[in-house]
């Protein structure tokens, strides 16, 4: 056989094989193909929050359960942080994320809030909101997370809503999404 016609065989054979192989690795078409991107993982810092531990815990663990896209991890001693958790005498206040690898937001935990009968545990978990992204929804029902101090003392809700599940899940949704830069504003919860 001259050397033209194993040329084009050979040439026949490997785009045969290269064919059946991607059709045998492809999703059938009746099958939704859906990639799920690996979750963002931030680390945070509680070390000089005392008092706190248990309210931060909680907001970690609603956060955590309630979106995929970010996982919120406690920071290991002597490890950097993302999300730096302070206790003060003063309002709580946050940075505004969304936060990412790498780089660092602070969070407040102000006991002037407590005092005047808020809890700790959604003030904990709407501060870790806002470095996830979210700014505050004033005024705003219970129902929302980040209504903050809006929807008054007797509410303990920590769990974020629909759309703020879907604006964070956004907001870490892909690795494009890790060059955005944060916005860098403190956003203090003072009714």
């Amino acid at each position: 056989m001259p050397l033209g016609t194993w040329l084009k065989a050979g040439t026949s054979a490997a785009a045969l094989v290269l064919a059946m192989a991607t059709a045998a690795t492809a999703a059938p078409a009746s099958e939704p193909t859906t990639a799920l991107a690996a979750a963002v993982t931030l680390r945070y810092d509680d070390t000089r929050a005392g008092g706190w531990e248990t309210a931060i815990a909680a907001g970690v663990a609603s956060w955590n359960a309630n979106v995929s896209n970010v996982r919120l991890v406690e920071a290991a001693p002597g490890t950097g942080a993302e999300i730096v958790i302070v206790a003060t005498t003063g309002w709580p206040q946050a940075t505004l994320g969304p936060v990412r690898p790498g780089r660092q937001v602070r969070v407040e935990l102000g006991s002037q809030a407590v005092s005047q009968g808020y809890d700790k545990t959604r003030i904990a978990a709407h501060e870790l909101g806002h470095s996830l992204g979210l700014p505050d929804t004033k005024p705003g029902p219970c129902s929302q997370l980040m209504s903050g101090s809006s929807a008054g003392t007797a509410c303990t809700n920590a769990v974020p809503d629909a759309t703020e599940r879907s604006r964070v899940q956004s907001a870490y949704a892909s690795s494009v999404a890790a060059l955005i830069p944060t916005d860098g504003r403190n956003l203090i919860d003072a009714p």
